[in-house]
């Protein structure tokens, strides 16, 4: 079996869709496709995009043998398999809601999964769910209540006789998918998705963010059912005619190398991570391995948070440059799931900005003032995520509504064509977000030099202190300049304790360290914040995460405040043994 063509054969094309399907029928006039990699890093299965069509085709003339309302809801655990694009497109052509729900249990385990299966049925009152084999046992119990006129593996909806009936496939102002936002997990949040919107985001991804062309092939193993996965690495490839190559984010976590050496074998040109992907892979990498990879072709290095941690692009790039990694293929960028994907991009083939700045102006005022020479621990770094694409209009508002100037801090409010409808059925949860005149406030903090972004902080996880604003990742960044604490495996957020003051919380995980840490830790916090901060050292894979793999600082906090009581002096007191999540 050979991979699909690096080169579709066709003319080139990035706009002027009508529909997903539109998008799709002018791929499967090529010969690129989506290719499939298992844990051992062999091709397993090579779906051109006129065989995804083809099946697409089939399976929704089978779909419409149920006779299922127009933009009835279906669920699709969104493993990384070829059933994943088929189900999807069959959706779209059968004029059902493709809902691609997670296929990881990094969540909490099997009773926290069924759960989340279950909210997110409920949630978009889906009429039909598929699964693979793997995970049709969960989908069944998620299911035992809801009232579904069909769950199964794939070879049960192949199984039913097709209707002969004419395809009518969603268009227009019809809902594309709904992505469920990463933090959905207690209160889900369906993105409700047009046609017309999505396609907007990706023309703009394609032709403005990575400027995407004939000779370009991507590679990825970000999770379908994240708006990164979904998006930016089946949707764009299908939109812009290129062949894409897989692994699985199990088999990532596992085996990080064979990312790499995807990239090196099939001259892999885009892929994306978070920081914590590019982390993972570095400390994975032997010196000798450098010798296996030729990662010269690899341009475009995508690196999407809601704010990026320089450190680990910095250590990716010293240990993969004498295979070829170009540091400047780093692409700082913002966005989510609400507007589709993406909102802004830095420049191509441009180092990568970090804006240095005076950490007791933003602490004080929330004025980013520039502070490049002063000393290190004077200052707070934020990467430039770029500029906003040319559709969307950027607004920086204080609590009130009110713009900001350059360099304030505030909330970061957007508008544009990719502006989704809404959270579907969710009329409270929309209006708390999408404001009059059609802004969208994304919930996160940050400030603008022109139409640049800066990230700061979400702004629910701002720890507040006398006053002063602390960002959480800045606490966190101290905690990972210690040899004892790895990257990633922290979390800060702030309790309110008895007498109604604010305590600022870490919880650090660590194999072996002792109350030295401890110590330590909240003596380097007095001395660079000025502030008490309570240190909980806790086993590995204590703390919570998304769906999408990021640490979730609400859950931490919530599991904190379930396993602590406050003793005579209004001060945690941990007795309850921490458990392990995943």
């Amino acid at each position: 079996m050979t991979p699909t063509s690096r080169c579709s054969g066709t003319l080139s094309r990035t706009r002027g869709f009508d529909c997903l399907v539109d998008a799709l029928e002018y791929a499967a006039q090529g010969e690129t496709g989506l290719n499939f990699y298992d844990g051992s890093g062999a091709l397993y299965a090579a779906i051109p995009y006129a065989q995804l069509k083809e099946d697409a085709v089939a399976l929704a003339r089978k779909l419409a043998s149920l006779k299922l309302e127009r933009g009835s809801r279906m669920g699709i655990v969104a493993e990384t398999d070829p059933l994943f694009p088929v189900f999807f497109f069959a959706c779209q052509y059968a004029g059902l809601i493709p809902v691609a729900m997670p296929a990881g249990m990094q969540i909490g385990g099997g009773e926290a999964y069924v759960a989340q299966l279950k909210r997110m049925l409920s949630s978009c009152a889906a009429s039909v769910a598929v699964a693979p084999e793997s995970h049709i046992g969960f989908l069944e119990r998620a299911t035992r209540s809801l009232s579904l006129k069909l769950i199964g593996t794939p070879d049960v909806f192949e199984g039913l006789s097709p209707a002969d009936v004419a395809l009518e496939p969603l268009a227009g102002d019809e809902p594309a998918y709904l992505q469920y936002t990463s933090g959905s997990t207690r209160f889900p949040r369906g993105v409700e998705m047009t046609q017309t919107a999505v396609l907007a985001n990706l023309t703009e991804i394609a032709e403005v963010g990575t400027q995407i062309g004939d000779d370009d092939r991507l590679v990825s193993w970000l999770p379908f059912y994240h708006d990164m996965g979904l998006v930016g690495c089946v949707l764009v490839p299908v939109a812009t005619q290129i062949s894409a190559d897989y692994l699985s984010p199990r088999t990532f976590a596992m085996r990080p190398r064979l990312w790499l050496k995807l990239l090196s074998e099939n001259r892999g040109t885009i892929s994306s991570a978070p920081p914590f992907g590019y982390e993972l892979c570095a400390t994975r990498v032997r010196v000798t391995d450098t010798e296996r990879y030729d990662l010269s072709a690899w341009r475009v290095a995508c690196v999407g948070a809601e704010r990026i941690n320089p450190r680990p692009l910095k250590q990716f790039a010293r240990v993969l440059e004498p295979a070829g990694f170009n540091p400047k293929a780093f692409l700082p960028c913002y966005g989510m799931a609400e507007v589709g994907l993406a909102i802004s991009f830095a420049p191509l083939v441009r180092s990568y900005f970090v804006d240095v700045v005076d950490k007791a102006a933003m602490a004080d005022c929330g004025h980013a003032v520039p502070a490049p020479d002063a000393a290190e621990e004077d200052t707070l770094s934020f990467v430039d995520c770029g500029n906003v694409m040319p559709s969307y209009d950027l607004s920086i508002r204080d609590p009130d509504g009110e713009e900001l100037d350059e360099r304030e801090c505030g909330r970061i409010w957007v508008r544009g064509p990719a502006l989704m409808r809404g959270y579907f059925r969710d009329p409270e949860a929309t209006a708390e977000v999408i404001k009059p005149g059609g802004w969208l406030d994304t919930g996160d903090i940050g400030y603008r030099i022109g139409r640049r972004l800066f990230i700061t902080a979400r702004a629910k996880d701002v720890i507040i202190i006398n006053g002063r604003n602390i960002w959480p990742q800045d606490l966190e960044q101290l905690a990972e300049k210690l040899p004892e604490v790895r990257l990633g495996a922290i979390s800060a957020f702030s309790v309110t304790r008895p007498n109604q003051e604010e305590l600022a919380v870490m919880v650090v995980e660590s194999r072996n360290a002792g109350p030295d840490l401890t110590t330590k830790l909240a003596g380097l916090v007095r001395e660079a914040f000025g502030i008490n901060c309570f240190i909980e050292l806790a086993p590995p894979r204590t703390l919570p995460r998304t769906s999408s793999g990021k640490l979730s600082r609400a859950r931490a906090k919530a599991d904190f405040l379930d396993r602590i009581t406050w003793d005579a002096d209004g001060f945690p007191r941990t007795d309850i043994p921490v458990r392990a999540h995943g």
